[in-house]
């Protein structure tokens, strides 16, 4: 695999990683497209040189694997499905609210400060009972 190749693959995972962390919904469906890419790309430079096609009675020695192809195919498909998904959600978010960007989740930050705060708790009856047995002992 040539040093252009794998830094193109470098570059369109981190794009796609950076664009998956945003808030806005469009670029996350562009951030999965380009890890979709990266993906390809790395499937097929795994697959090595190309070669005669993989025919019965050819010399296996200059056949092309046939594996890595039908990964990056089933990675397409992946691919387009889960954008076809987030397009969808894209558009009926668009629609209720005229933006794409995704709010906070209210439920989940509220079990989130219920925890915290059974936490606290926790570690204020354990404080307690090591204070009782300092004490006592």
């Amino acid at each position: 695999m040539n040093l252009v190749l794998a830094l193109t693959i470098g570059v369109l995972y981190a794009c796609g990683v950076w664009l998956l962390l945003q808030r806005s919904l469009s670029r996350i469906v562009i951030g999965l497209a380009m890890l979709g890419h990266g993906a390809n790309l790395l499937l097929l430079a795994a697959g090595g040189p190309a070669g005669t096609p993989p025919i019965a009675g050819s010399d296996p020695a200059t056949t092309a694997d046939p594996l890595p192809q039908a990964l990056a195919l089933t990675a397409i498909v992946i691919t387009f499905g889960v954008s076809a998904f987030l397009l969808a959600l894209a558009y009926r978010s668009w629609l209720q609210r005229r933006d794409d960007e995704v709010e906070d989740d209210v439920e989940a930050n509220r079990i989130a400060a219920a925890l915290r705060a059974l936490d606290a708790d926790r570690e204020a009856r354990e404080a307690r009972a090591v204070a009782e047995q300092e004490g006592g002992a």
